[in-house]
């Protein structure tokens, strides 16, 4: 048994402490057992340790950082083609909790060899180790430099697989970790040959609309439609169009800034293609709020979007100005069925009390602001504070 690191062998004999508040403090007699018997020649202890290991970094972002030197000896413990071993469960968990949050640990687990036996778990009968390997590298594809090195061992298409065919759980972590990857650029390639949109638009039907989930799909295929073959994707699946205006409408702010994101993508690359199916899912109403209640960028897609989809792309004539409101009347006059006209005109002249409400505040609060005090002090002298704490 190799001797545990320096730092470790004054606190499994006695405790220590110390005034200096600058010094670090010293590792626990529970981090340094389990250093000590992670590099165990004796399986039983090393799984122990594992498992320790595991307890400890679950929520201390300290053990972390005081067990770093276990992810060495964590990895050796994977062994590939053991699908029911309590040694690989126990080693990957150990290492999945390692990662969290822990930059370096993330890449050193990359550096120490992990990959190779997490991305072969992928494949495994074993549903709980496939979902292991699934969260292992939705955590490790959070760092920027493993990123190409995840994609360039063949993580893509495996992860595509269990988007399809896993379990919920796995399934959800596949998206994230698909998401992760793709803003590595040279990743976005990949992961559209695998043509993943069915499965994302499948897994986006069925998680609740305001869900991390959802907005880690919507993520992804407002990237993939900036490709041909993802715009044909999403469209020619049933439901698809429809599924990210849910999230239009229901998501949260960043799920609902993606979605108009994907929209205003597939009207601006070929308006005449898509305009008419995007109308006919009913999106007007989820626009018009989010023109109102989205975030800048949501506000300013949303309005974009607006004016492509309506009849003619170009401005009107003096005698008709080129307004929201305009913009939104011309769409509504052309929309089929009673149900969806009443209520995008409900939601229209809602929009415009609101808007009128909000420019109203504007200017009360710029008058009560910007009054001149009783010494006739000019505007440009009004200044302001932090309120008293």
């Amino acid at each position: 048994m190799n001797s545990p690191p320096s730092s470790c062998s004054s606190a499994l004999t006695h405790s220590t402490s110390s005034s200096n508040t600058d010094t670090p403090p010293s590792p626990s007699a529970a981090v340094c057992r389990a250093l000590l018997l992670i590099q165990s020649d004796d399986l039983s202890l090393k799984i122990e340790a594992a498992k320790e290991i595991r307890r400890l970094t679950k929520t201390s972002q300290r053990c972390r950082r005081q067990l770093a030197d276990a992810v060495k000896p964590l990895v050796c413990m994977l062994r590939v083609g053991d699908d029911d071993s309590v040694e690989n469960e126990s080693a990957l968990l150990a290492l999945l909790n390692l990662a969290v949050k822990d930059e370096k640990n993330k890449i050193s687990i990359v550096e120490a060899g992990a990959l190779e036996s997490i991305i072969s778990f992928l494949q495994s009968q074993n549903s709980i180790l496939q979902e292991y390997a699934t969260a292992s590298l939705l955590t490790l594809s959070a760092s920027t430099i493993n990123k190409p090195v995840i994609s360039a061992c063949g993580a893509i298409p495996l992860l595509v697989e269990i988007l399809r065919n896993g379990i919920t759980q796995a399934k959800v972590d596949a998206v994230m970790a698909l998401s992760n990857l793709s803003t590595h650029s040279d990743n976005l390639d990949i992961i559209l040959k695998t043509n993943p949109i069915p499965s994302i638009v499948s897994l986006l039907k069925t998680c609740k609309k305001s869900s991390k989930t959802a907005e880690k799909c919507c993520a992804l295929i407002e990237s993939l439609v900036g490709f041909d073959e993802g715009r044909i994707a999403l469209t020619s699946e049933e439901g698809g169009i429809l599924a990210v205006i849910e999230v239009l409408e229901n998501g949260s702010l960043q799920s609902r800034e993606h979605a108009v994101g994907a929209l205003l993508t597939l009207c601006q690359s070929d308006r005449c293609t898509y305009r008419e199916p995007i109308l006919r899912e009913g999106v007007i109403p989820g626009l018009l709020e989010l023109t109102v209640q989205g975030t800048p960028k949501s506000q300013s897609k949303a309005q974009t979007l607006l004016r492509l989809l309506r009849d003619t792309p170009y401005p009107r004539s003096e005698l008709q100005p080129d307004t929201l409101e305009n913009i939104v009347c011309n769409i509504i006059s052309q929309i089929d069925g009673d149900e969806q006209s009443g209520k995008a005109k409900k939601m229209l002249a809602e929009m415009v009390q609101v808007s009128m409400e909000q420019s109203l505040r504007h200017l009360q609060q710029r008058a009560l602001v910007c009054t001149p005090t009783p010494n006739d002090l000019p505007i440009s002298s009004c200044t302001s504070e932090v309120s008293s704490k």
